[in-house]
């Protein structure tokens, strides 16, 4: 029997075979479509699955989740924004297996617990800094996926001084003001003229001002979100992947600054703040190792 491990982001849907040591073998990858997103992801799975005997599948999504009913409603998906039943639609395509459904953040914090940068250690935040900002929270050694399955949610923090509206719905989250799409916005509006984090990395490395002075806003806003998220739940590890968290230092300086700035309770004094090991494959990494052991994996 086999086991598929899929991640379904705003912009791309990946997939493989989960390998006997409970990583995902070789991935395939498409870019998420703006409408038939579910025609696109099962296309995607029959590709990787290739005629084997599925039993399980672990999927990592986008959130909101909802772990209880097995349906998601991201918010970078438009088409499924007003609710998506997942499980149900995996389940009818593979009727024999066993289907778990985590949030994205969560999967990418399972990952780097169980094969990156917080191997051998139970308790770490994991942030995905990229297209959004995903969080997820490992405690004991296991997902904390809360009442729903969205705990960790940390993009939607609420940061001091921001008022933005979010496409949540709120106002001022983290998200607003440090994913990637939110910082390019915010120079562009200063006067700078390029169009993609990447560039504003580039630029930043290459002294532009507005590029410099956007990522120590949006690392800023991001320490902040951390120092309080991390004296809630009382965790002394934070890894951080995603794309747009390759800026480098003009983004990570002010990140941890910040972080120390404002944690400041005695428990806290050990707080590291450290890059993602597993880089991309983070969270299809997470959902292998839901796929791999799913009763055990979950809170």
């Amino acid at each position: 029997m086999t086991a598929l491990a899929l991640d379904i982001g705003g912009t791309k849907m990946t997939a493989a075979v989960v390998a006997e040591d409970g990583r995902p073998g070789e991935a395939l990858e498409v870019p998420t479509p703006r409408t038939d997103v579910w025609k696109a992801c099962s296309e995607l799975l029959d590709a990787v699955a290739v005629g084997s005997d599925i039993d399980r599948v672990g999927i990592a999504c986008s959130g909101p989740v909802d772990t209880v009913a097995g349906s998601v409603a991201p918010i970078n998906i438009p088409e499924w924004k007003d609710g998506f039943g997942l499980r149900e639609a995996v389940g009818k395509q593979f009727p024999d297996a066993s289907v778990t459904v985590a949030m994205d953040g969560g999967c990418a914090a399972l990952g780097e617990h169980m094969f990156g940068a917080a191997q051998g250690v139970d308790d770490v935040l994991s942030i995905v800094v990229s297209t959004g900002i995903g969080g997820g929270l490992v405690l004991g050694g296991e997902i904390v996926h809360g009442r729903s399955g969205n705990a960790g949610h940390i993009g939607h923090i609420v940061v001091p001084g921001s008022t933005t509206p979010c496409t949540c719905g709120g106002l001022g989250c983290v998200e607003t003001v440090s994913s990637g799409p939110s910082a390019v916005r915010w120079a562009q509006e200063q006067g700078w003229e390029g169009s993609t984090g990447a560039e504003l990395a580039r630029s930043a490395g290459d002294g532009d001002v507005v590029a410099i002075t956007t990522l120590q806003r949006a690392g800023v806003a991001l320490g902040q979100a951390i120092a309080s998220a991390v004296a809630l739940v009382d965790v002394n590890l934070v890894v951080i992947g995603g794309g747009f968290a390759q800026a480098g230092p003009p983004l990570w300086d002010p990140i941890k600054e910040s972080a120390a700035l404002h944690a400041r309770l005695r428990f806290l004094d050990d707080l590291a703040i450290v890059p993602a090991k597993l880089g991309g494959a983070g969270t299809l990494t997470g959902a292998a190792v839901l796929a791999a052991a799913p009763p055990v994996m979950l809170l």
